[in-house]
């Protein structure tokens, strides 16, 4: 079906196909007899319920805007109305009832027909002519609200398509359902989200997350959050390049290039706009000059793929739960202050610290990490996440004890956190900052820094032993720390971290992503 929708998204298009409605058959519920209808629209098929009364109040309407035969709907029958008898006979009727209609109206349904088969849930015309209508009246509110504006994959969908086909705006005369209400929204949009949803949408057969469609309708977006749809079916997002300033793309892609740069593909080599060009580049791909916000988290990406060059801007990045294994590229983003990679693969920090010159929280929980070398030169990070990893050894919190700005660390569900004395001993690895740091989401108290002092005491007599036992060995100290600590403002005393030392939440407009980015 993914293939079927594949083929006819785009200019080239078959003829319509004739839609059909069967009763298949029957469900007795209370006191009367419900009729199941399986209504097939090409390759989409959706099931509606209606008892014999819904079909009479159809009938009534219809004969009374459409002039059709009222004799055409079988006649009602008061004894023995739900015997197995009369109901098989009345499921072929009421089949062959809905089936004259159809090719009596063959373009677009009647208003009530159409409801009556849930056409505005399921059918491209009844989905955009629903829209349309909802947009002419509600759609100035929306947009003075300032409110974020939820849309399914399906009505996407069914909108590229209508515009794909070239047929009038309003084709079914009524103003209120005319193309150009949704046209006229979109271009003024600026909070957007798409979510699709897992498995089949309703009571169809369609699979929403795996539907093309195009977002260049949208001119004005400032923020975009999609859910569970295909990255690689999303066309037109960068079109939104020189506006968008916060997106989130979750439980879609499998790379970062297929959001970033999904014309990648079209060259063999592309730079980014305002770069210098060497050797063969067969494109120059323009950046997303407005984006400070990304969410990438819950995907299936395994890279962090040279794409990046193309957000220089970003602040905030979020890459949890995914599958990346090295940290890689992230040099390019030089403004890169919030970095959340937690729930990921990773096994080695190496030569972070060229990565990530500038950053200030860095979320690496749930990863495969048993050793911390690299974190040693993260001079102006603030907090740092890092349970649930494999640290066991104390001698691996010595490379951040030195960090002279870090106030958050979180060890928690590391196999180090169950050594006795745990806290103390994380502690004094950070000297006489101890009462500056706040440990697992518990600021320090004056009896552990009371235990600190001892053990500094002790560590330090044990360092004018080995001086005296060992006079060329020196005890190094990273002067430059020294001759820089990190200011806090005066006053201002050390709280307890929030209960996730991941990503701050970035602050967005008035009602911008109800559900946010879990950053």
């Amino acid at each position: 079906m993914a293939a079927a929708a594949a083929r006819s998204f785009g200019p080239e298009r078959e003829a319509e196909p004739a839609k059909e409605a069967r009763v298949v058959g029957s469900e007795f519920v209370d006191t009367y007899t419900v009729y199941i209808i399986q209504v097939t629209d090409g390759s989409h098929e959706w099931t509606v319920k209606h008892r014999y009364s819904d079909f009479h109040d159809l009938h009534e309407k219809l004969v009374a805007e459409r002039k059709i035969d009222k004799n055409l709907l079988p006649p009602k029958k008061i004894i023995g109305k739900n015997s197995r008898s009369l109901v098989e006979k009345r499921e072929k009727d009421l089949e062959v009832y809905l089936q004259t209609l159809l090719a009596a109206f063959p373009g677009v349904a009647p208003r009530v027909l159409a409801h009556f088969l849930h056409f505005q849930f399921y059918e491209i015309n009844g989905i955009t002519a629903a829209l349309a209508e909802e947009l002419f009246e509600k759609g100035e509110q929306l947009l003075g609200a300032g409110e974020v504006f939820a849309i399914r994959p399906l009505q996407l969908y069914a909108v590229t398509e209508q515009l794909s086909q070239g047929k009038p705006t309003c084709a079914s005369g009524d103003a209120k359902t005319d193309l150009g209400h949704i046209l006229d929204f979109t271009c003024r949009l600026k909070y957007l989200k798409v979510s699709g949803t897992e498995g089949p949408f309703g009571t169809s057969n369609i699979q929403e997350q795996l539907l093309p469609f195009d977002l260049s309708i949208f001119k004005s977006l400032h923020q975009v959050e999609i859910s569970h749809c295909d990255a690689k079916h999303i066309q037109g997002l960068v079109t939104s390049k020189p506006t968008l300033a916060t997106m989130s793309v979750r439980f879609s892609a499998t790379s970062m290039k297929e959001v970033l740069v999904p014309e990648a593909s079209e060259f063999d080599e592309w730079e980014p706009e305002g770069t210098a060009l060497e050797g063969t580049v067969t494109a120059v791909i323009p950046t997303w000059q407005a984006l400070t916000t990304l969410d990438l988290s819950h995907n299936s990406i395994s890279k962090i793929d040279e794409s990046v060059k193309l957000i220089p801007k970003i602040e905030f990045l979020d890459l949890s739960h995914n599958g990346v294994l090295v940290v890689d590229n992230l040099q390019h983003l030089y403004n890169l202050v919030h970095l959340d990679l937690s729930y990921n693969k990773l096994s080695s920090l190496e030569g972070i610290h060229t990565k990530l010159g500038n950053i200030k929280t860095l979320n690496l929980a749930g990863n495969l990490l048993e050793s911390l070398i690299g974190l040693h030169k993260l001079y102006s990070l603030l907090n740092l996440d890092l349970s649930n990893n494999r640290i066991e050894q104390m001698e691996e919190i010595r490379s951040i004890g030195s960090l002279p700005c870090l106030e958050h660390v979180t060890l928690l569900n590391n196999p180090v956190s169950i050594i006795p004395d745990y806290r103390t001993k994380v502690l004094a690895q950070f000297g006489e900052r101890a009462s500056e740091v706040c440990l697992d989401n518990t600021a320090t108290t004056e009896k552990e820094l009371d235990t600190v002092e001892v053990l500094k005491a002790i560590q330090k007599a044990k360092d004018v032993k080995s001086k005296l036992t060992n006079p060329e060995k020196k005890v190094g100290e990273d002067s430059r720390l020294l001759a820089a600590p990190c200011a806090r403002p005066s006053g201002s005393p050390l709280t307890a971290a929030p209960t996730s030392a991941s990503l701050p939440q970035p602050i967005l407009s008035n009602q911008a992503f109800s559900k946010g980015f879990h950053l």
